[in-house]
């Protein structure tokens, strides 16, 4: 059975940082890609952020230059380094990890962590 699980989100003024993490458990993972999407309040889900296993990421328009994903392969685990945030970054924020299993991909989320941002 796999799980996410996140932490690091809260409250913080614009302006602020804050750091999500995700980690993935479950038995033996190969995890092609791990990323962040968020959802604010009558809004559809997005993409934030997304990064493979080797290394290479993707961002949205909207935060780049100001968040950093990264991963921890031996961990399975995910950060979201969020700087320079803005009350437009309030929403919740989900963990999404594509996992092999044999030759067949599967989806799965994290439970939300919710990120408000002040101004």
């Amino acid at each position: 059975q796999v799980q996410l699980v996140e932490s690091g989100g809260g409250l913080m003024q614009a302006g602020g940082s804050l750091r999500l993490s995700c980690a993935a458990s479950g038995s033996t993972l190969s995890i092609p890609a791990m990323g962040w999407y968020r959802q604010a309040p009558g809004k559809q889900r997005e993409l934030v952020a997304v990064i493979r296993s080797g290394g290479s990421t993707n961002y949205a328009d909207f935060v780049k230059g100001r968040f950093t994903i990264s991963r921890d392969n031996a961990m399975n685990t995910v950060y979201l380094q969020m700087n320079s945030l803005k009350p437009e970054d309030t929403a919740v924020y989900y963990c999404y990890a594509e996992i092999l299993k044999g030759f067949t991909a599967y989806g799965y989320w994290g439970q939300g962590t919710q990120v408000t941002v002040s101004s």
